[in-house]
């Protein structure tokens, strides 16, 4: 795992959300918040997880889903701040990330960000590309976290509605981009 030490995540359990080698699934979140866990399924085999993990990694899934995302960095590293804007026109809410784990192997490519003072929330989010033991690549959103605001607080039972819809989105959009650069590159389909 490379993981920053960072100084201002608004959080103790850095690194919470990093994939332990026998599954995304299988991450133990701690206690105290709210948890998530979408997979959704992108395609077959090592082009498209190739394909999915640089679409990750680069912020490219982010900003093709519609996400207003700066980062320092072109990649995600540990260390990296990224500024994500939540919402639309005039109402663009700017919230403070940076990342804390990447991992980049033969089956797993992805990086999870930790909220920092500023954040509407208080947590961390994993999105992770993985291969599995029969071909299949899926995309998996790990996420735990609770209300650092009073407008979360309010918002209640609609904010991990909201997260889980985004989720979905994402690999929706994340499958649509893999779809494409594994087409492109080879003339050919990718299964869903």
């Amino acid at each position: 795992m490379n993981a920053a030490q960072p100084k201002d995540v608004n959080y103790p359990e850095k690194g919470a959300t990093y994939p332990r080698e026998d599954g995304a699934a299988r991450i133990r979140l701690p206690e105290g918040y709210a948890h998530l866990r979408v997979a959704v399924p992108i395609g077959r085999g090592r082009d498209a997880l190739r394909a999915a993990g640089e679409a990750v990694t680069t912020f490219r899934m982010h900003r093709s889903s519609g996400t207003v995302i700066r980062a320092e960095a072109t990649r995600a590293a540990p260390g990296v701040a990224v500024e994500v804007g939540l919402g639309a026109g005039p109402l663009v809410l700017r919230v403070p990330c940076r990342v804390v784990w990447t991992v980049a192997d033969e089956d797993r490519i992805g990086f999870g960000y930790g909220t920092r003072d500023g954040h509407p929330e208080c947590g961390e989010e994993a999105f992770l590309v993985e291969r599995r033991a029969d071909d299949s690549v899926w995309f998996t959103v790990t996420a735990f976290s609770r209300p650092a605001v009073w407008f979360t607080r309010l918002a209640g039972p609609l904010v991990p509605v909201l997260q889980r819809s985004y989720a979905r989105y994402l690999g929706r959009t994340l499958r649509r981009l893999v779809r494409r650069a594994v087409e492109s590159s080879h003339g050919s389909s990718i299964t869903p």
